[in-house]
């Protein structure tokens, strides 16, 4: 698969496949038992409670797909009251605050994503019922968010200065359509050429992702001139078409390994019952760990709509009694435009790479046992440029993502915050 980044994203990483330092710290096992550090874990622990009541703030402050504004400037003020450097918001809409290190060190982004699938008008407010959380985007990435402001106080809260400047990012445009568009900003144009390790906070549990889920979307828009649907019946119709095209697509045969998947998620379009459409649309989400395997699909899912229109073309032509029908018809056949809305590149960080020894090390150091999978999250850009990156899950369990019941449950979240903490401050170098 071709790399679907900006050229200029290409060379960037080109020039720091030569820049990008080594790990530059003891090993998060050795560190955990470093007063200050040992003091900002139970620190961590014993703030949970309010940690909790910030991720429930942050959730009832609407973030819908490009509309994230909002929830961006409370988190930029979060991020002055955190005492964080050159605070900002950038022209793509992130969050940034930076903490510094020593001159000329490494550069370290550590993320979590600001919108959520939800539109505007959907009700945000959180309900509690013992350790669950229910509201619509409170484990994806409500949680996310608030660790990373938690992770933030404990280390101002404890003085330890690290080898790299961290930058703390609220990002946007992670999820449905907004095809990663803050990371792409972020390396393409923001801090272009800087950036030498990435660490994102996503999703619950205590997972990680080390992997890219690739990702073809597109929107298939179905055209014809339409018509009344009895006086001129025998039109070819662009529904019956795009039903055809899904009837196609529903019987792909796909990989379990590498893992691919494809999905119609939206249609639309239509005049009225009585109406030969002339416009109708669909969308579909095509994704896999493999490129080849993402290409293979997205080859399949192009001959199913050129198959779909020349089915429904050539059987109304055949078969449409109504002269003025067949004329249109053969002047104007249904057509379709394929438009990709959506691309995220694949990739996977190397099993042996130092960002993923030092989340193993953050594990074994708090007794959680290291499980990695790959993800679809705003690590796909970073992978994908040879950045070294990795998702952390942010503790606690979540369930029903996406959904308008979705819930958190926080036993024990506190661990998240706590590995997030260890895993950056190995990655960022602790200064003796």
């Amino acid at each position: 698969m071709k790399n679907p980044l900006d050229p200029s994203l290409r060379r960037f990483a080109f020039a720091l496949c030569f820049t990008v330092a080594p790990l530059l710290a003891a090993d998060a096992s050795g560190l955990a038992t470093r007063p200050a550090v040992r003091e900002a874990l139970a620190y961590i622990e014993r703030v949970e409670p309010e940690t909790l009541n910030e991720q429930v703030r942050l959730c009832e402050i609407p973030a819908p797909p490009f509309g994230e504004s909002v929830r961006a400037e409370y988190y930029r003020k979060k991020f002055v009251e955190l005492g964080l450097h050159d605070v900002r918001i950038d022209s793509e809409g992130n969050v940034l605050g930076f903490r510094p290190g020593r001159a000329g060190g490494p550069l370290v982004v550590f993320d979590a994503h600001l919108d959520t699938v939800f539109p505007a008008d959907v009700s945000t407010k959180v309900t509690r019922e013992g350790t669950i959380l229910k509201g619509p985007g409170i484990a994806d990435n409500c949680r996310g968010l608030t660790v990373l402001l938690t992770v933030a106080r404990a280390l101002q809260q404890s003085r330890i200065a690290t080898d790299a400047t961290i930058v703390f990012v609220g990002s946007v445009g992670e999820e449905g359509l907004g095809d990663l568009r803050g990371m792409k900003h972020l390396f393409g144009k923001e801090l272009a050429g800087r950036i030498t390790h990435f660490i994102a906070l996503d999703g619950t549990g205590l997972g990680a992702a080390d992997g890219a889920v690739g990702s073809y979307r597109y929107r298939v828009t179905f055209r014809a001139p339409g018509g009344h649907s009895y006086g001129m019946f025998g039109l070819a119709n662009p529904i019956h078409a795009l039903g055809r095209a899904i009837e196609k697509i529903s019987n792909f045969t796909v990989p379990d390994s590498p893992k691919t998947t494809f999905n119609v998620g939206r249609i639309e379009g239509g005049t009225s019952v009585n109406s030969i459409a002339h416009t109708v649309s669909m969308e579909i989400d095509m994704r896999s760990v493999g490129a080849k395997e993402l290409d293979a699909t997205d080859a399949a899912f192009r001959a199913a709509i050129a198959a779909a229109l020349k089915e429904e073309n050539e059987f109304w032509q055949k078969h449409a009694r109504n002269p003025r029908a067949r004329l249109i018809n053969s002047r104007s056949p249904v057509t379709a435009d394929i438009e990709r809305i959506g691309t995220r590149p694949t990739g996977r960080t190397a099993d042996d790479a130092p960002i993923l020894q030092a989340v193993r090390r953050a594990d074994a150091a708090l007794g959680i046992k290291s499980s990695f999978s790959p993800g679809s999250t705003n690590s796909n850009t970073p992978i994908s440029l040879g950045i070294p990156a990795v998702t952390l899950r942010t503790g606690g369990d979540g369930s029903g993502n996406h959904a308008l019941d979705e819930q958190f449950d926080s036993k024990d979240s506190h661990l998240g915050t706590q590995r997030a903490f260890l895993a950056l401050l190995e990655v960022a170098g602790v200064v003796p």
